[in-house]
């Protein structure tokens, strides 16, 4: 009898530490709220639509979905409503040129300085240990550091939200990383990615060479998540040679379906596994170059476009460049400050 006992009872505690394992580890699941559960895509509002309006970032229009008094874009990338205009801006001036005082809208940094991200978790937030994961995730395989917030301007908030969402980059001031219950340590890794600068994998510039998207099975109001950054005029620096189907930053091959099917597919029309276990190797290329071990800041190579303060450049031969639509040519420019200025 005892022996069937201690059987019983270590049957019982191989159960309970499963549980246990499976709440901690198992980050592929999807569940109710936060990830749409079909495509295991992180969505600030996974349960909401809103209205599809055009709006200029950094000079450039792009599609995003109000909801809530927020921009949606791409489903999970927050912009305030005063990191937007419904006009272009001047971006770029000629010497002697008189430069508005105000904050221009787009113009941030995007990289946070001295390889350093300072945060707060907010006390309701469930399941902490979500972002204490992530962070020792980063800290453990780049050289950012996260650092607890005294009163530093510049920080993140891990807030509970109705979804998986952030703005990318630092922003200036506080900004939310949102984490419904239903996100995972890895979409918390995910958010994180876009906190620091990283934007979604499928949607670099020469995405097609690896991808189709198939937009007959995109939910209805939905195609704009779809759009590259070189259609948008954005960044979306490319720090791999190829799509990265193992990138944290990757859509699951369903985002947004309608109906089941494939929204993403390979060229040959198969699908792909979407991992939300870690930084892959490609992601880590792009963010070491991004922020670099010895906190010297971003590396810019020659022959790629970057967005600094608001402004899409050219990098070439250890210059930078921007193309002047009203004069249709490239010029050389130089920043100052936080201002950028033709130079020729």
């Amino acid at each position: 009898m005892m022996i069937k006992n201690q059987i019983a009872y270590l049957s019982i505690l191989v159960l309970v530490l499963t549980a246990c394992t499976t709440e901690r580890l198992d980050e592929t699941t999807a569940v109710s709220s936060g990830i749409d559960t079909m495509s295991q895509t992180e969505m600030a509002y996974p349960t909401e639509n809103g209205n599809v309006s055009e709006m200029y970032y950094a000079g450039t229009k792009i599609t995003v979905e109000e909801i809530n008094g927020e921009y949606i874009y791409e489903g999970d990338i927050i912009f305030q409503k005063d990191m937007l205009s419904t006009i272009p801006q001047k971006l770029v001036f000629e010497e002697g040129e008189d430069v508005p005082t105000q904050k221009s809208v787009g113009r941030t940094g995007g990289r946070w300085p001295n390889n350093t991200v300072y945060y707060t978790i907010e006390s309701g937030l469930p399941k902490q240990y979500r972002v204490s994961d992530a962070i020792a995730h980063w800290e453990a395989n780049t050289a950012l550091r996260f650092v607890q917030r005294t009163n530093q301007s510049n920080y993140i908030r891990f807030r509970k939200g109705s979804g998986c969402s952030s703005s990318v980059g630092m922003v200036g001031g506080r900004q939310n990383i949102n984490l419904a219950d239903g996100c995972s340590t890895g979409s918390t890794i995910h958010e994180i990615g876009h906190a620091i600068g990283l934007w979604h994998e499928q949607s670099r510039a020469d995405r097609d060479n690896w991808i189709t998207i198939q937009w007959q099975n995109i939910q209805s109001g939905k195609e704009h998540n779809f759009q590259t950054y070189l259609q948008r005029g954005r960044d979306g620096d490319e720090y791999t040679n190829s799509l990265d189907f193992g990138s944290i930053m990757m859509y699951h091959s369903t985002a947004f379906s309608k109906n089941g099917q494939r929204t993403i597919t390979r060229k040959d029309g198969s699908g792909y596994s979407t991992q939300r276990n870690g930084l892959s190797s490609g992601d880590l290329t792009g963010i070491n170059m991004m922020y670099p071990g010895d906190g010297g800041g971003t590396v810019y190579e020659n022959g790629n476009y970057y967005t600094i303060h608001g402004v899409r450049v050219y990098r070439y031969s250890d210059v930078w460049w921007y193309y002047d639509n009203n004069q249709n040519r490239w010029r050389r420019v130089e920043l100052r400050g936080t201002t950028w200025y033709y130079i020729s």
